[in-house]
């Protein structure tokens, strides 16, 4: 393995296990088994260091769940794969890197756009799939799949940090998540007359005539 993906992979574990308090260049090298004077060849600072292993650990979250997302055909499917995503990357300490990264972003200026754009290689997945599973539906003119996208986004990450203080709680929205895509599922089973008429009351809801 390159020295600097070891770097990035013993930045992410170091974030992981010891918190954003305990990432130095010292400790960051030692889990990467390389000088920290290599942190410095590489990146030039920690902070950039940081920010490159939250893109990378992104990008690599992302590409592992990409054919499961592709797989979608409802917004109940998307909800009920998000719920075992969410579990999958809690497992495997992703969770507890996105809140050291989140608190990290307070102190190192260049986590924040850096957490911001592994959010949206989320997002940009999340908007394809709603596109697609709303295209033939009720709602398809009437939601606006990128500002739903970054909501479902926001409402997983706020759960992903509320579940470390009230983990009931946290169990008892996502079931309410799921829920909710039942129902737009069985709005989705109804025939052409009744869809039509719940596009009529949509309409009518969002002032369209």
């Amino acid at each position: 393995m390159e020295t600097r993906t070891r770097l990035l992979d013993g930045a992410l574990r170091t974030l992981t296990e010891q918190g954003i308090a305990r990432t130095s260049a010292r400790t960051v090298a030692a889990a990467a088994g390389v000088n920290q004077a290599l942190v410095f060849y590489h990146f030039g600072s920690v902070d950039e260091l940081l920010a490159a292993a939250c893109r990378y650990g992104a990008e690599r979250s992302v590409a592992r769940h990409r054919g499961r997302l592709a797989a979608v055909r409802s917004l109940s499917e998307l909800l009920a794969l998000g719920r075992r995503i969410h579990e999958e990357e809690r497992a495997g300490g992703h969770v507890t890197l996105l809140g050291q990264l989140l608190a990290g972003a307070q102190t190192h200026p260049a986590l924040g756009p850096a957490t911001a754009a592994g959010l949206d290689l989320w997002i940009t997945e999340i908007e394809r799939v709603l596109e697609r599973v709303l295209s033939d539906t009720p709602f398809a003119e009437l939601t606006d799949p990128a500002g739903l996208a970054r909501a479902i986004a926001a409402s997983f990450v706020g759960l992903e940090l509320y579940e470390g203080a009230d983990p009931a709680g946290a169990t008892s929205a996502l079931d309410a998540l799921e829920q909710l895509g039942v129902l737009v599922g069985a709005l989705e089973t109804l025939g052409p007359v009744a869809q039509r008429a719940v596009r009529q009351h949509l309409r009518r809801a969002a002032g369209r005539r």
